[in-house]
């Protein structure tokens, strides 16, 4: 089972080159934060801003190709949790099918926020890091 969540703060350090996101929980109090790269973080954060690109961003062109390609992204999950990294999926349907393609959490959730999908986590990830 999945509890859906949503992008509660991101930290943006320039002094650094991870950054920090902090998924909370919607009809809840439990949250965590992932670790990162600073590419990713500041496709969130432009995103969230409204900050719009001249050009497609990677995660602006994959949302186009699932979009051309007549797929539509369900949610992002983040679906597991092993050696201290996090795992994800993007739920995409298409003709009727559900694809799930493995992703790194940033990513699908970068490109969650750029096509406004629920983000959903496990609930055995969410005993996990609480």
């Amino acid at each position: 089972m999945s509890v859906q969540m949503e992008l509660h703060k991101i930290i943006i350090s320039e002094m650094q080159d991870s950054q920090i996101i902090v998924l909370k929980e919607v009809d809840g109090e439990r949250n965590f934060p992932i670790v990162i790269g600073s590419p990713e973080a500041m496709a969130i954060d432009r995103r969230l801003k409204g900050n719009h690109m001249p050009r497609p961003q990677t995660h602006d062109l994959l949302a186009s190709v699932i979009q051309q390609m007549g797929g539509t992204i369900e949610k992002i999950e983040i679906n597991d949790l092993a050696e201290h990294t996090f795992f994800a999926m993007i739920h995409i349907r298409r003709d009727g099918e559900l694809l799930e393609i493995d992703s790194r959490p940033s990513d699908a959730i970068a490109l969650g926020i750029a096509t406004s999908v629920p983000i959903y986590v496990a609930e055995h990830v969410l005993n996990a890091v609480g």
